[in-house]
């Protein structure tokens, strides 16, 4: 099968990338097809839900990408390090793999990741495997089978098992007829890019198991995510994390988008904190199975005239890539959360700002940052 042995290969290669919006975890490919079972309806299994104990007992896919670390961090202080168990196909750092449950568990391998949830008794699962918006384009094949492939074999094993599932989707799931500024909850979804296409399939599939086999699915629509503890890698966005690593080694930025080019953006503490906050709310105080969250709207020129506060020798020059542009182009300029605000509680803690400020004071500052602050 020449395809799949291409794709292996692809695989291999991407195998060093990491990257916004989401996390990135590259999986080989061993097979590409659909689920090997189907849902039946009247299905019995025995599972431990999180009624029947104190905690969930989670599973995160991808966890190697931009928010899975991050994540689990954050649900082992809450639930218990025991409780939350990382798992990707690529090793992990020594301070990843001692800090609490690793396994290898590669989403396009069915059984695998059945045997896990099983073995495990997982009760919540964090779907955070997939390619991102500059990485698929490259590699479309690839990302079919990760974004989309890999997406039915959970949804599949979460309705077995009763699980409660998140998946996060993006700004990439919406698309140039979509309204920009604000973009609403519900409205035109017309990407043109297979990341964005997957995650539109990936919101309806969820809403879809959600009504016909009653699964417990989650989403949210990030914006563009900044954390200072990962390195950017493929997304559209991460021209608002290279900034900071580029003003601190160089003092040199070029960026790739256009100096106006706006878009929704969020620190990862709001990011996680988001994430938590709908996995635990009350299933009845949840209007839709799909809410945009937002925090802060800017522009790669407003975003430089923030960081030139702490480094005024900072040279900010634009070379654009039309691709990333074009993907620009056609993403939402602002996000309108009103609802998750409305249904359960939504509140950012992280502006420009604060942002800037917080990722200075974690990357470390030399002479000229101190004598800023």
């Amino acid at each position: 099968m020449p395809i799949v042995r291409n794709l292996g290969r692809a695989a291999s290669q991407l195998l060093q990338s990491s990257g916004c919006g989401c996390g990135i975890s590259v999986v080989p490919v061993r097979c590409i097809g659909v689920s090997p079972r189907q849902v039946a309806s009247d299905a019995s299994f025995h599972s431990v839900t999180f009624a029947e104990s104190d905690h969930p007992r989670v599973l995160i896919t991808g966890g190697l990408g931009q928010l899975g670390v991050g994540l689990a961090k954050l649900l082992r202080k809450r639930f218990g390090k025991n409780n939350v168990i990382l798992s990707d196909i690529r090793k992990p750092a020594d301070n990843v793999f001692y800090s609490g449950p690793f396994i290898f568990a590669d989403i396009l391998d069915y059984k695998n990741l059945r045997e896990i949830v099983v073995n495990n008794r997982i009760t919540w699962l964090f779907h955070y495997s997939a390619l991102l918006s500059a990485v698929g384009e490259a590699n479309v094949p690839l990302a079919r089978a990760v974004n989309i492939t890999g997406l039915h074999n959970v949804l599949d094993i979460a309705a077995e098992h009763n699980l409660r599932l998140f998946v996060p989707s993006t700004i990439g799931a919406f698309g140039p007829t979509s309204p920009r500024d604000p973009t609403p909850d519900l409205c035109i979804q017309r990407p043109r890019t297979i990341y964005g296409v997957s995650k539109v399939h990936a919101e309806l599939m969820g809403e879809y198991y959600h009504y016909r086999y009653g699964l417990d699915f989650r989403c949210l629509r990030y914006p563009g995510i900044i954390s200072a503890d990962s390195q950017p890698g493929g997304g559209t966005t991460d021209y608002a994390v290279q900034i900071f690593h580029d003003a601190i080694k160089s003092g040199k930025f070029k960026c790739y988008l256009k100096p106006d080019t706006r878009l929704p953006m969020m620190y990862i503490d709001d990011c996680l904190k988001a994430t938590l906050e709908v996995m635990e709310a009350p299933a009845e105080s949840l209007t839709m199975r799909t809410y945009n969250i937002n925090a802060m709207s800017f522009s790669p020129e407003e975003l430089a005239q923030e960081v030139q506060k702490y480094v005024p020798e900072l040279q900010v020059t634009y070379s654009v890539d039309q691709v990333k542009q074009a993907i620009a182009d056609s993403w939402p300029m602002n996000f309108d959360d009103s609802n998750a605000r409305r249904d359960w509680g939504w509140k950012h803690d992280y502006d420009l700002p604060e942002l800037v400020t917080t990722m200075f004071s974690y990357l470390g500052s030399d002479s000229r940052i101190a004598q800023a602050n």
